[in-house]
């Protein structure tokens, strides 16, 4: 939100008062609070009359400084609230005549206390940002709204990522953010997952702590600014300092939560029944079949909207004139392997028999006259169930039970972002803030549900909107797309925002959601589609098999979908990984690179874990430019080795595409093609690239439970390598990539396309290049 009128003027009807100076200061054991009235105090008369800010620091975490800007306090805190976790940490403060200092840890806040207003912050290496002059203002408007703001300093060459899963350019320098939760698909401003936090190149973060709407003006109001503003008499944002951006993640993500680690299955191809296509249990059958007889690898099935009646979402039952047999179909489709999905939404349509059941009991969300809220907006006069009611919570869990208990294994959360605020909730809650917050709740429901049912770690959703904290509740999907190029871009670029405000597992519709796709594009997205954190090949109003584009589509699914497969060992660590340092899977570059100015830019490109990077192709002449940092990178496809620092062009038929292992590097790669679940420790094959003498590397092996079980490292000495594992690795090879000629101290040795292959006998082997 805009509230000056250029350089100089305020907009018509805005009046801003702002600290003119720090007068008074009140030190406590863990915080600081300092008190700036908004008129310069020349004499005591001026005491009188004015307003006053009051800004209290504090530290909820070693490193991170809370900053609480209040103008009138008395007000009632109506939640919701985020879930943060906060520690006991230790806070250093100092005062001299020229400034007063709060320190957390390696982070410092401080209050100057001659001349100008000013409040910086910095590390022991550089200042990362500054509140001064006009930044903290209280602002009141013609019409007697209240607003709270805060800019902070915006250097040269800084540049701000994250503000959640954005499909705009994926630098926010220059964009007009809200957070606020819509449904309008990939292609618009608007978006499903609005995170309140940004991450900025120079190695800090800022999250603003209001689950209501807060609008960001990211260089776009004040150009050297980076403003952020809510209704009302407060404001609360917190700085992380890093120094480097993944440990700004690491520390977001302990103070409102680590995600998730998603069950070994949900890794594999999902494949659905697309949304308003017709479909019946012969059609399900005939694709899940289909796939089989192709020999193309399927983890889960899902069912779209359609397997209930129509007008009647939700009513959590299926539609008998299609799925006459539901429980001994379920029954036939897990006894090929296959986990179930089945889609749902947190609304109740009119015609549902659970409506006014729902209704009567209280269940709905109610206007201020008592009641029921309904528009006609995706079904006929539907209603939306209030998850602040704890009976109402657990209503729609005992509806969901029932089909646990018949067989399905996750299901798809879609919708959660049209959440009205003329409406009252149960529990009191402030309904601008829920409209946000709801999106939490209402997965939270679905999948604490799930890990009661299947169990700690089994627990999988595919949601669509999503709150802070949302991450916690894995995977989210980036909504509706479209069968294009550019949407196919879009995509890849929310993904790597998302994965920049705290979210480690994401997943997108393969070829596009709305409009059909071309055979050329269905390829080249599965492709993309195959190497993210998760993968489904979902559509509106067409079927997404691939032997309906063409065989060389079957082709495509076939061989990528494989590949993820055994990729496995490898993607299973990342993810594990993850949980523990809140760092996605696929990393926007400039998280991995922050040395190489070039990444800073990126967003057509990414790495699939600290090893692999991928560039998808997105044009149909096969043409892909792309940017590789320092080093020697090998096409992990080809095995061609291509040197970093500089951009290259290809051409890539439908079978490859640059996907570069980083040099120093040991992928653990599976023998398993079937499914994403297995043993990763047995028959393992450690592909190593471009070990440079005296470097020592090594990677961990975690079991498809999520518990680090086993490692390997390859240590070189001039022309010798020792390679070793650990007890629990069985049976496993090495490949060295590229290198043709070696001996072994034992084990067997074959000359392969892609290098020696070393079938080991031992856990530690010699090998002499």
């Amino acid at each position: 939100m805009k509230f000056s009128n250029g350089n100089w003027l305020n907009k018509e009807g805005y009046t801003l008062e702002h600290p003119m100076e720090l007068y008074d200061v009140e030190k406590k054991e863990r915080s600081l609070t300092v008190y700036a009235p908004f008129t310069p105090i020349i004499h005591r008369g001026k005491t009188l009359d004015g307003g006053m800010m009051t800004v209290e620091l504090s530290s909820p975490l070693e490193d991170v400084i809370c900053v609480k800007l209040s103008h009138h306090s008395g007000g009632i805190a109506k939640g919701p609230h985020f879930e943060l976790q906060k520690e006991d940490v230790p806070i250093h403060i100092e005062e001299s005549d020229e400034k007063l200092l709060f320190s957390s840890g390696n982070l410092h806040a401080a209050f100057h206390k001659k001349g100008e207003w000013k409040l910086d912050f910095y590390n022991e290496e550089k200042q990362l940002a500054s509140s001064r002059d006009m930044g903290m203002s209280y602002i009141v408007t013609d019409q007697k709204e209240v607003f709270m703001r805060e800019q902070l300093s915006l250097d040269v060459g800084e540049l701000i990522y994250g503000l959640g899963e954005r499909f705009t350019s994926f630098v926010k320098n220059g964009q007009t953010v809200d957070i606020w939760n819509e449904d309008g698909g990939t292609g618009s401003e608007q978006a499903y997952k609005n995170i309140p936090f940004y991450l900025s190149n120079k190695g800090y973060g800022v999250f603003v702590n209001h689950p209501e709407r807060v609008s960001f003006e990211v260089g776009s109001e004040k150009v050297s600014k980076v403003q952020f503003s809510v209704e009302g008499e407060s404001l609360e944002y917190y700085i992380i300092n890093g120094p480097e951006p993944k440990q700004v993640l690491e520390k977001y993500t302990v103070l409102t939560g680590k995600p998730s680690l998603p069950p070994a299955w949900t890794f594999g191809l999902w494949l659905s029944t697309s949304f308003t296509t017709n479909y019946d249990e012969e059609t399900v059958t005939k694709f899940i079949n289909g796939m089989e007889e192709r020999d193309i690898p399927l983890d889960v099935f899902h069912f779209d909207c359609f397997w209930m009646k129509e007008f009647e979402w939700c009513n959590f039952l299926w539609d008998d004139r299609v799925f006459p047999e539901p429980e001994k179909m379920l029954m036939r489709l897990k006894e090929k392997g296959l986990k179930i999905c089945l889609w749902i939404n947190p609304y109740i349509a009119q015609k549902s028999p659970l409506f006014k059941e729902a209704s009567e009991k209280g269940y709905l969300l109610k206007k201020t006259d008592g009641s029921v809220w309904q528009w006609d907006k995706w079904q006929a006069g539907l209603g939306i169930v209030d998850f602040t009611n704890p009976e109402a919570s657990s209503w729609f869990e005992h509806k969901l039970a029932g089909l646990i208990d018949m067989g399905v294994d996750s299901f798809k959360t879609d919708f959660g972002e049209r959440i009205p605020t003329d409406v009252c909730y149960y529990d009191g809650s402030d309904p601008k803030k829920m409209h946000n917050y709801y999106a939490y709740l209402y997965n939270k429901v679905v999948f604490d549900l799930l890990e009661k049912k299947a169990g700690k770690g089994q627990a999988a959703l595919f949601a669509r909107s999503a709150s802070v904290g949302s991450q916690k509740l894995p995977v989210h999907w980036g909504g509706d797309c479209w069968g294009t190029y550019p949407s196919m871009a879009e995509s890849l670029r929310g993904g790597l925002s998302f994965g920049l405000s705290g979210f480690s597992f994401w997943s997108h519709d393969i070829a596009g959601f709305e409009q059909g796709a071309t055979p050329d594009l269905y390829k080249r997205w599965t492709q993309f589609g195959l190497l993210s954190s998760h993968s489904r090949y979902h559509g509106n109003t067409e079927y997404k098999v691939p032997w309906l584009y063409d065989e060389e589509a079957v082709d495509v699914t076939r061989v990528f979908t494989k590949l993820k497969n055994t990729l496995m060992p490898y993607l299973y660590r990342i993810a594990c990984e993850s949980t523990l340092t809140g760092v996605p899977m696929m990393r926007a570059m400039v998280l991995e690179f922050i040395e190489d100015e070039t990444c800073h830019y990126l967003d057509r490109q990414y790495m699939l874990g600290d090893s692999l990077l991928a560039a998808p192709i997105f044009n149909d002449q096969g043409i892909v430019k792309y940017y590789l940092p320092k080093g020697k990178w090998t096409n992990f496809l080809t095995n061609q080795v291509v040197e970093g620092e500089k951009w290259h062009t290809e051409e890539h038929g439908y079978l490859t595409l640059p996907l570069m292992a980083k040099e120093n590097s040991i992928i653990a790669v599976g023998s398993v093609e079937s499914t994403a679940d297995y043993d990763y420790l047995s028959d393992v094959t450690f592909h190593v690239f471009e070990l440079a003498a005296g470097s020592l590397i090594s990677t961990d092996l975690y079991s498809n439970t999520g518990i680090k079980t086993g490692w390997a490292e390859a240590k070189r000495e001039g022309n010798t390598i020792v390679f070793k594992v650990s007890e629990t690795v069985k049976n496993y090879s090495v490949l060295l990539r590229n290198i043709t000629e070696a001996s072994v101290s034992s084990g067997i040795t074959e000359v392969t396309n892609d290098g020696i292959v070393l079938k080991a006998e031992e856990n530690i082997v010699e090998i002499t290049l």
